[in-house]
């Protein structure tokens, strides 16, 4: 990886609210989120090359063949991965750049030798998990009931990380992590 940016790894189980927290990080200065690739169907508003990447699992499985991605995984039986030129040029130009990821991805990450800042963000507990989960009205019974369990053992992996956020007001959260990520900025002698 080139100098520059740090990279924040940002995970946590569905229904956390990954992505509200980045979309207010990126309105700060310098932080900047990687567009990372899926063959998951596109939900209701997302647009491909905003919010992911949207592949067809053979255009994504040559990627990964070709080396493309600093790190991939399967996850609620669709391919996930981080596209590594794209992030090598996103690191370039800013102070941060959050990664949306897995705690698969994100232990892919760390055994990879690559230098990042991993941040797990926590729900305020399992009962309102669930009702994140249910309340995004994009999948079935039978996929929600998936992410509910694949949501608590990811729970189970929060101690690999350098940091845990409580999502349970967003303000005080993204506060949190514009926090942890400056002093990391400043730690790192950039």
């Amino acid at each position: 990886m080139a100098d520059g940016a740090i990279l924040v790894v940002l995970s946590g189980p569905s229904g956390v609210g990954k992505t509200a927290v980045s979309e207010r990080l990126v309105k700060e200065d310098g932080i900047v989120r990687a567009i990372t690739a899926t063959t998951r169907a596109p939900r209701a508003g997302e647009q491909d090359g905003v919010d992911y990447h949207f592949l067809e699992r053979t255009a994504f499985e040559r990627q990964v063949a070709a080396g493309g991605f600093l790190e991939h995984a399967e996850v609620h039986g669709n391919l996930y991965g981080s596209p590594k030129d794209a992030i090598e040029k996103q690191r370039l130009s800013a102070r941060a750049v959050l990664l949306l990821i897995d705690v698969q991805g994100a232990e892919l990450l760390r055994t990879g030798q690559v230098e990042i800042l991993t941040i797990f963000l926590e729900p305020p507990g399992e009962e309102e998990l669930k009702r994140r989960i249910a309340v995004r009205g994009a999948e079935d019974d039978d996929v929600i009931d998936l992410r509910l369990r694949n949501a608590l053992a990811e729970m189970a992996e929060k101690n690999k990380y350098d940091h845990c956020v409580v999502n349970d007001d967003l303000e005080d959260c993204v506060e949190q992590i514009s926090s942890i990520i400056e002093a990391e900025w400043r730690s790192s002698g950039q």
